[in-house]
């Protein structure tokens, strides 16, 4: 299903109030002034304040234009350069994020991008494994997926029975309690970041890949639960969106009450 892209709407409606805006100030406003100076005169100097009122008024599109561009400017910066909020759409993540969870997504983490376009214009940090991304998913761009960094572009990934190898080396799993009769919890070690994830008791699949330039490997924390890089191949470097840093909010469904219960920030 595609996601409703709001940035788009907000960058046409930011389009659509600065051109009035601009055409207000730099033309309606000056040839509305010219009027009224033009009726004065005409008037001996004492044209009636109605008749000013009448002349110096706005047209309703430059008054929402006044009225709505600076708010939109705001909103439309602060949301393509700085902070996005992002709801959890499924179960892919657990047991760190769970369905119904409002996150905020950092988007200056890894650098600026336009709005739209997703063209990178300042660079900053890379994503690094243990992150928790969002990004646009390569099979179907329309639709945001929100994964684990696992492998950046360089490293040799191998899996053994669900455990990860980076490079040769082992990242840390820790038993910790069953989930369910056939699902266990393990804390693992990837990177500086030490995270819970889900484990069947079943079997897993083996395999080593090398990740490509500009390419990055992402999984699930559900890792029996999650449609990720092992299924349909590696995120290109263009497609982020930004860092996952916090839970503010949890409202599962449209019939539940929102509520606080995991609110804080993402390991």
């Amino acid at each position: 299903m595609m996601d409703f892209d709001f940035e788009l709407l907000l960058t046409v409606l930011v389009g659509i109030f600065g051109t009035g805006f601009a055409l207000d100030v730099w033309l309606w406003k000056p040839a509305r002034a010219k009027a009224l100076a033009l009726a004065t005169a005409n008037a001996a100097g004492e044209l009636p304040q109605e008749a000013q009122e009448k002349i110096m008024h706005q047209p309703m599109f430059a008054d929402y234009s006044r009225s709505f561009f600076p708010v939109l400017t705001f909103v439309l910066v602060l949301r393509s350069f700085f902070m996005e909020p992002y709801q959890i759409p499924s179960g892919s993540m657990l047991p760190t994020l769970e369905v119904g969870d409002f996150i905020v997504v950092n988007k200056f983490e890894y650098g600026v991008r336009l709005p739209v376009l997703g063209t990178k214009v300042l660079d900053f940090n890379e994503p690094k494994a243990g992150d928790v991304m969002v990004f646009k998913y390569p099979q179907d761009p329309s639709i945001k997926f929100i994964k684990r960094v696992i492998g950046v572009p360089g490293d040799t990934l191998e899996l053994r029975e669900k455990v990860i190898y980076i490079n040769g080396q082992q990242m840390t799993q820790t038993y910790v309690a069953d989930a369910s009769p056939t699902t266990e919890i393990y804390t693992e070690q990837l990177g500086d970041s030490e995270h819970q994830i889900w484990r069947n008791k079943s079997p897993g699949k083996n395999g080593k890949v090398t990740i490509p330039p500009g390419q990055y490997f992402v999984m699930g924390d559900n890792r029996d639960g999650s449609n990720d890089s092992r299924y349909w191949g590696f995120v290109p470097e263009e497609n982020i969106t930004g860092k996952a840093v916090a839970v503010w909010l949890h409202w599962e469904s449209f019939f539940s009450l929102p509520n606080f219960s995991t609110a804080g920030s993402i390991d």
